[in-house]
């Protein structure tokens, strides 16, 4: 009998150790995983400023945290459980489910792209016949609309992650899901929360009660800080394309093998392979995005809303 107990005990202790080994892994495995994701994380950093745009400035952080919130909960309270009943229950479905996502980051993408050869003019006549709102009801709608997008990003980010630690223990697969939840919310909108405060850092530091050069630094954040919003948008527009495009193709097999050769093609040259391999998913994804477009435009003629349904 006290064999048995001490045989127990030893398997225990065994069970116990292996468990701390395998918990050993996780913070690897969450920083393998953010860098999985690291396209559509740049992605979520760019698109989200400019849902803060022309509202009060004194209000610009706490739109940010409710958009934060959101995300942080829809990761944690949808997304990681779904994506984890997905991969036990019917994990063929999570690459349809990725290049459905894709398939939405490169029809965003290419919206982007066409707008800046110029507004439409049914969209110029849309913005003119736009009623007009209260400040708080604006804030609503750019919360929604910034939620609205980043449930898909979250959800792309969320089953790569989950794809990272399929081999993986239950318990570090949920662990590692929570932490890349937690890490990339905090990371993406505490980082998005300085980009919009910094034209107002700019303004406190070019006050006259600090020193010339301060004052100088103060004025080149305010001057620059335009720039950079816009180049952040044509990041976060090239991120969306690329990020997009390359979820589709891993998801297809012949163009996964395209995209493998023109890697071991370039394998000498790195940062070229990694060029070439960029712009191949950026022509992709407007490819997709523009097909997308026109399946959108289609349904929307065949199943007309109820504004246009109404108007006839």
């Amino acid at each position: 009998m006290p064999s048995g107990f001490f045989a127990l005990l030893d398997d225990i202790s065994a069970l116990v150790k292996a468990s701390a080994a395998s918990l050993d892994d996780v913070p690897a495995q969450v920083a393998k995983t953010t860098g999985k994701v690291s396209g559509i994380v740049i992605d979520d950093t760019a698109v989200t400023p400019k849902y803060v745009v022309g509202l009060d400035p004194s209000r610009e952080l706490a739109i940010i945290f409710q958009i934060a919130k959101k995300s942080l909960v829809n990761k944690l309270l949808i997304l990681s459980p779904a994506a984890l009943l997905l991969g036990y229950f019917a994990p063929w479905a999570i690459t349809p489910i990725l290049m459905l996502g894709g398939a939405y980051l490169c029809f965003e993408g290419y919206e982007k792209v066409h707008s800046l050869f110029g507004q439409h003019p049914e969209a110029a006549a849309e913005d003119e016949a736009l009623p007009t709102i209260t400040p708080e009801e604006l804030e609503q709608q750019r919360v929604a609309g910034a939620v609205r997008t980043d449930i898909i990003l979250s959800a792309e980010i969320m089953a790569i992650a989950y794809s990272q630690v399929t081999d993986q223990p239950i318990v570090n697969q949920i662990l590692v899901m929570l932490a890349v939840a937690v890490v990339i919310t905090v990371g993406v909108y505490g980082f998005v929360g300085l980009i919009v405060k910094m034209d107002d850092i700019g303004l406190h530091l070019a006050q006259d009660k600090h020193g010339a050069a301060t004052q100088h630094l103060g004025r080149g954040i305010v001057r620059f800080m335009p720039h950079f919003l816009r180049i952040l948008s044509y990041v976060g527009t090239a991120a969306m394309l690329w990020v997009g495009a390359e979820i589709i193709a891993h998801g297809i097999p012949v163009t996964a093998h395209w995209l493998h050769e023109l890697e071991l093609a370039l394998a000498d040259v790195p940062a070229v392979a990694w060029l070439a391999k960029a712009l191949a998913c950026g022509v992709f994804g407007l490819m997709v995005g523009f097909v997308v477009e026109k399946i959108v435009g289609l349904v929307k003629k065949v199943w007309p809303g109820k504004k246009e349904g109404s108007a006839g």
